[in-house]
């Protein structure tokens, strides 16, 4: 049986990959701030100390998230609006029976 995705939830599908983004990027924080914290000089070429602003991992997540959220929510509804003129994603369904 085909079947055509006529609406997609602007909301709710952007709900669910802006968290899915966030708890993915939670993965890459811990090496990215290892990294970073043991190949970046303490000192600048005039000897003048450096810091990287470790603040910048704790909110990467958030950035994520609301990115995340919000180009889903436009991909949508540019989906919701083209869906009138080109047709929706189709796909077949199988029913299995035991």
């Amino acid at each position: 049986m085909k079947t055509q995705i006529k609406r997609l939830s602007p909301h709710q599908n952007g709900k669910v990959f802006g968290i899915l983004m966030a708890v993915a990027s939670l993965i890459f924080i811990l090496p990215m701030f290892l990294a970073m914290s043991f190949s970046m000089p303490h000192v600048d070429q005039q000897g003048n100390p450096v810091d990287f602003p470790r603040f910048i991992f704790l909110i990467m997540p958030f950035f994520y998230l609301i990115f995340g959220y919000i180009s889903v929510v436009v991909g949508c509804f540019i989906y919701n609006l083209l869906v009138k003129y080109v047709g929706g994603i189709e796909f077949e369904l199988e029913d299995k029976s035991s």
